[in-house]
């Protein structure tokens, strides 16, 4: 049984995603506390939906779609779910509370976990209290609607970092029915993150692999440090690659961390077996292939 651990480090950015609730007329970002500081985190249930979209908008038969002329968040789904069917049921899993529905379609599951499990991603860097402010102008005139009596400050927090989020798919869950094909397309979608709580579409901030530090497996868990990013994009676990601790043939290192690495290390790691991409787009296609048995990884 094979598993896939992955650690993704974005580029470093000016961000304004994944905001909390508002103080007035700043604007918050969500934060947790780790060693004493504040980092600011984004969710994976948002770049779960940014995938989902992804996904869709790739010609995958997705279920469910956000509608956005409501006056809450809501989303709409075609059919009683359906992870046969669906490749967002399948990958994202479902919940279903509704009694009356549930009767109705008594041969269909009513929940399902996630294919995917992702977790937080985390700033390198921690929060600064750095802050924008913006004038947002009163409709005057004869503007045909108005949503203030007054020009109103819009202060915004704002955090100038890379981010860094673990995810984790098994064998067994991604290779039923037409979870392999859809599962190739789901990191291929990993690979071009994009659009991620996006600050109602005015922020733009890529998820997209800078550097990408893959496992794959026979063991139950990573194994090695799935939050290892230093601030500079290092990740030291990589000492831990030799006989007697982690097996080299079994990570798969792409991006920045391969492009950066010197004479050296890069031949240690490839005495080790580690296979070594500079691209991650083209890491993620082929251990994607290697993970299910689809066909040979082609460099």
């Amino acid at each position: 049984m094979k598993n896939l651990f992955a650690t993704v480090l974005t580029y470093a950015a000016p961000s304004s995603n994944y905001r909390g609730e508002s103080e007035e007329n700043r604007t918050v970002l969500q934060k947790i506390a780790k060693q004493g500081k504040e980092y600011t985190v984004i969710s994976p249930e948002s770049m779960r939906n940014a995938l989902r979209e992804m996904l869709a908008a790739g010609g995958l038969p997705c279920n469910r779609r956000r509608l956005h002329d409501q006056d809450q968040l809501a989303v709409e789904f075609q059919e009683f779910p359906n992870a046969t069917k669906f490749a967002d049921d399948f990958l994202f899993g479902f919940m279903v509370a509704d009694n009356d529905a549930i009767k109705k379609n008594k041969l269909l599951p009513a929940k399902r976990d996630s294919v995917l499990r992702m977790n937080l991603a985390v700033a390198l860097v921690p929060y600064r209290f750095d802050a924008t402010f913006h004038q947002s102008p009163l409709n005057a005139g004869k503007s045909p609607w108005k949503n203030a009596s007054t020009s109103a400050l819009l202060h915004r927090e704002i955090a100038h970092t890379a981010y860094q989020y673990p995810f984790a798919l098994s064998h067994t869950d991604c290779s039923q029915g037409q979870g392999s094909e859809w599962t190739l397309k789901l990191l291929e979608a990993i690979g071009q993150l994009n659009d991620v709580a996006g600050g109602h579409a005015r922020s733009y901030y890529e998820m997209a692999p800078r550097s990408i530090v893959v496992r794959l497996t026979n063991s139950l868990v990573a194994g090695y440090d799935t939050y290892g990013f230093d601030d500079k994009g290092g990740f030291a676990e990589l000492q831990r690659i030799h006989p007697d601790d982690l097996p080299g043939g079994e990570f798969w290192l792409g991006g920045e961390i391969v492009r950066n690495l010197d004479t050296a290390q890069r031949e240690r790691l490839v005495a080790q077996g580690v296979h070594l991409y500079e691209n991650p787009q083209r890491l993620l296609r082929d251990v994607g292939h290697a993970f299910l048995g689809t066909e040979v990884a082609v460099r």
